[in-house]
């Protein structure tokens, strides 16, 4: 019994060219020949680099869908028919005449019976088979970092076919770049049919957050370190920030999670408005303190009558 391609793949039949490409890549990445060495994961490669071929392209997976797995029977039978010499009409069709690939006329007609006793129209089933037809776009995602995404710039895109044939792409992302951007390079896709041109290369940036720095849209978050003394008494803190050097100042009597808004520091907007940077209040102690640092918290910790529990 044919393998279901769907179940290959392991999507629903619902699913959509994004959901089919992703559990596609997943898969590749899982069984190819380079990676994988265990007995059977070349030949569990190659049925789903063929399902994901069939079920990523809309006219095969429309014929897959009405017809199954015998889907390339009829496309076979209509060569064979339009390679006969009488060109005739098979009893009880219609026939319709339009140039072949090489000039000839071939014929289309509805004969024959597909699954289900259904009639099976040629016509609208191989009606576009020899014509032009511009190739399918391609996607990828691209990780950034914030930093790397608030500078923008030139950078490479390494892509590995079904094949195994790595290809590069230039491309260059626009300073303040946001988690989502999609970057389109043009006939980076699949090739087309004669002379329909390759599709795209439709590109999704992803932005990561680390330990510092934080993406809301167009805005910037991050953790300002602060002693306790420059909490309590208020200070003006030098630190980095994704655009260089920042001075921000710290209001006395500021807690941790306090958010410090410097407007119009946060991803920049070519033609637009920038998003915001907002510093996150975070206290830090020494974790060594000296003699003296221990001699003067424990003076005030007999001074102080603040109880941060009480006050909440």
């Amino acid at each position: 019994m044919a393998d279901d391609y769907y179940q290959l793949l392991g999507v629903p039949r619902s699913a959509d060219s994004h959901e089919i490409q992703r559990a596609y890549r997943t898969l590749a990445r899982k069984y190819h020949p380079d990676v994988n060495k265990q007995p059977g994961a070349e030949d569990t490669f190659k049925k789903i680099s063929e399902a994901y071929h069939v079920l990523n392209d809309p006219e095969s997976r429309a014929q897959y869908d009405r017809y199954g797995p015998e889907f390339r029977r009829y496309a076979e039978a209509e060569r064979e028919y339009a390679s006969q010499p009488s060109g005739g009409p098979r009893p009880g069709g219609r026939t319709r005449a339009r140039p072949g690939p090489s000039g000839f006329s071939w014929s289309s007609a509805q004969a024959g019976a597909g699954p289900g006793g259904t009639s099976v129209d040629w016509d609208d089933l191989f009606g576009d088979v020899f014509g032009s037809r511009r190739g399918m776009d391609s996607e990828a995602e691209l990780e950034l970092t914030v930093e790397e995404a608030y500078r923008g710039g030139p950078r490479t895109v390494i892509l590995t076919g079904p094949d195994g044939e790595r290809e590069s792409f230039d491309i260059q992302i626009p300073p303040g770049a946001l988690d989502g951007q999609r970057i389109r390079v043009s006939g980076g896709g699949q090739p087309g049919r004669q002379d329909g041109g390759a599709g795209d290369l439709v590109i999704t940036l992803r932005v990561k957050p680390d330990r510092r720095l934080r993406l809301d849209g167009k805005n910037i978050e991050m953790d300002l370190l602060i002693s306790p003394w420059e909490a309590a008494l208020g200070a003006s803190v030098s630190t980095r920030a994704p655009g260089g050097t920042i001075t921000v100042r710290v209001p006395p009597g500021s807690s941790s999670g306090r958010r410090l808004r410097l407007k119009g520091q946060g991803m920049p907007q070519p033609g637009g408005k920038p998003g915001d940077l907002f510093a996150k209040v975070k206290i830090m102690v020494p974790p060594h303190p000296s003699p003296r640092e221990r001699e003067l918290f424990e003076q005030l910790q007999r001074e102080s009558r603040f109880d941060p529990r009480s006050s909440s």
